[in-house]
């Protein structure tokens, strides 16, 4: 059912665009014009507030009002999550995912390892993409499921076993490394080198994702958030943007699972020391502007 908002909006845009007059347009939308001429009761302070809501969820189209009201609270203003969501179903801004139905699984009597500090259980696995021409795309991605960090997105036109090993040799070592049965991860350079680092692996059952939760969850805000919105035109421009997207995912996105702190907030404040094993924790944003400017020299 249409707001009469939004009939005044469509009526203004009849009027502008000379397809009638007022009148023609208010009896063709079933709007009285005495509710078009009606001006708004709304204060200065609500029409603010109503402006800041409607800004975001345009900057962020795929975040939902939770997260829009999480920006909100970051940013210092008080709002109602409630409000939040009344303003964005008024203009018309909900977020509509297709909901995949799932296979009914049984009880597993297994006892899975939950990580339960920082570099205790890492997850990575590949996602693919492609670029305008159609030329295919592989990523490699390596998270920490315990601060839920993206520490690495490796984009490459085909990715080996040798690259993965030189993946894990530059962002440290973990305790527990939880994976899927692919050949790049069950090859012999790499389960030799992990034996050599004393890193536990964690094969997940053959055809079981769900297994893998945490790095299929990234995965599914990374598609979404990032690789749906982006028409990518060469490997080298690929390479910046989702770097620059994981920055963004690291230092400003506020995850819900983490009551709403970024990954990187989470991580300084669960980690005293300020440093992790083989892993620097991210700099200010300033910084990771700078650095995102000099990528494209990294990767030529």
């Amino acid at each position: 059912m249409v707001s009469p908002s939004t009939k005044r909006r469509a009526v203004n845009l009849v009027v502008d665009e000379s397809f009638g007059t007022t009148s023609n347009a208010c009896r063709a939308l079933g709007l009285c014009r005495s509710s078009y001429y009606r001006e708004s009761t709304m204060s200065s302070e609500r029409r603010v507030l109503h402006d800041k809501i409607v800004n975001l969820s345009q900057e962020h189209r795929r975040f939902g009002y939770r997260r829009v009201a999480a920006l909100l609270h970051r940013s210092g203003c008080e709002v109602n999550v409630k409000c939040v969501q009344r303003v964005r179903k008024k203009e018309g801004l909900q977020v509509c995912r297709k909901q995949h139905k799932l296979r009914r699984v049984g009880i597993s009597t297994a006892q899975r390892q939950q990580a339960d500090h920082a570099n205790h259980v890492w997850s990575w696995d590949f996602v693919s993409d492609q670029t305008e021409n159609g030329t295919g795309l592989r990523m490699l991605t390596l998270i920490d499921e315990y601060t839920r960090e993206c520490l690495a997105i490796h984009v490459d036109w085909s990715i080996r076993a040798v690259d993965v090993e030189a993946a894990m040799a530059r962002y440290g070592v973990p305790e527990h490394l939880r994976s899927d049965n692919g050949p790049e991860f069950i090859a012999y350079a790499i389960g030799d080198w992990l034996k050599e680092k004393n890193v536990k692996t964690m094969y997940i059952t053959p055809g079981s994702p769900w297994e893998n939760a945490y790095i299929e969850s990234f995965h599914d805000k990374l598609r979404d958030e990032c690789l749906n919105r982006e028409a990518f035109g060469s490997l080298l421009e690929a390479r910046i943007v989702i770097e620059e997207w994981r920055i963004y995912y690291n230092m400003e996105r506020p995850h819900s699972s983490l009551e709403y702190q970024t990954p990187a907030e989470y991580s300084q404040r669960r980690n005293s020391s300020g440093l992790r094993s083989g892993y620097a924790l991210p700099t200010p944003r300033t910084e990771q502007q700078k650095q995102t400017k000099t990528m494209a020299e990294l990767y030529l």
